[in-house]
């Protein structure tokens, strides 16, 4: 199961915080596959990038993004999912943008929306496909950051990095999250 974190609605949807949202879209797009609402408070698409693939349960939360653990709990429980088989893409303030990185567990780190989805299930033991939106410029608070749709050259950029993530997630449930790691967190050779 992969759920991308964000909040609902036009207002929000070029928003940092929602990249996780657009990463989920282009795992929609790549397997023909259309979101439809839940009973779990979240839109769902369930689908394969290519018939090699593996499948995918693709979740968006309907709610706010700091309340979005109740709809993945309700997720988990509908599927039948250990959290360990959860993959969650989120924005990251602490990575570089541009970049995308993968852990197993971990704590929140300050991120509301990670706090409230271990606050609903009880587990940190689940991926994370961090993808890097970067820090605010000068004293810009962080929460107005993230709130903020990414800038013209961000957006110019934005497909890649979208690609880049959606290309994690399939290696993470093709071969495991090892392999993505290797892969994603290796500087290229120049």
């Amino acid at each position: 199961m992969v759920v991308g974190l964000g909040n609902p609605g036009p207002g929000y949807a070029g928003n940092r915080h929602n990249v996780g949202q657009m990463v989920l879209a282009e795992l929609a797009d790549r397997a023909s596959v259309a979101f439809k609402n839940h009973k779990t408070n979240a839109a769902v698409a369930e689908g394969r990038a290519a018939p090699d693939r593996p499948r995918l349960i693709l979740a968006k939360p309907n709610s706010f993004m700091n309340v979005s653990g109740g709809p993945i709990a309700a997720l988990l429980r509908f599927y039948k999912v250990d959290p360990s088989r959860l993959i969650v893409v989120h924005d990251e303030l602490d990575i570089p943008f541009d970049s995308v990185r993968l852990k197993q567990g971990g704590g929140h780190g300050g991120h509301n929306g990670l706090r409230d989805i271990l606050a609903a299930t009880g587990s940190a033991n689940f991926i994370r496909v961090r993808v890097g939106v970067g820090r605010p410029p000068g004293r810009q608070p962080a929460a107005d950051f993230v709130l903020r749709d990414f800038s013209a050259a961000e957006r110019g950029l934005l497909p890649n990095i979208l690609a880049d993530a959606a290309d994690a997630v399939e290696l993470v449930a093709r071969e495991g999250l090892t392999a993505a790691q290797l892969k994603f967190h290796t500087a290229p050779s120049v």
